[in-house]
């Protein structure tokens, strides 16, 4: 018997919970960590589900966001999954986003 393991990519959470709601500004931030994407991976990496992840960028995202590797990757069960496609799609981030009620907050500019 095959085990078929799964996981759920929880970047776009984290950022939220950290009032990050722009993945540009992640840029700068993986930057002085040594870590050099362009605009599109970074979108990439926040909007997909990535397939293989350099250890240097998971590092960086861990520090920059506060958390840890557990916090961005979740071991999802893929008999759940099939049934319900919001965990292959996922689109359970925007799910958690909403429920734990964050929001983007506006800017206030000064002279």
């Amino acid at each position: 018997m095959t085990v078929m393991i799964g996981y759920e990519w929880r970047l776009r959470e984290q950022m939220a919970a950290a009032g990050m709601f722009s993945t540009t500004k992640l840029i700068p931030l993986l930057a002085e960590r040594g870590v050099h994407l362009s605009s599109s991976q970074v979108y990439r990496l926040v909007a997909d589900k990535p397939e293989r992840l350099n250890l240097s960028v998971l590092i960086a995202l861990t520090d920059i966001l506060g958390c840890t590797a557990d916090d961005l990757i979740v071991k999802v069960d893929l008999g759940r999954a099939r049934e319900t496609d919001q965990a292959v799609n996922g689109d359970s981030a925007s799910a958690a986003i909403r429920d734990r009620g964050l929001r983007p907050q506006r800017a206030h500019l000064t002279d």
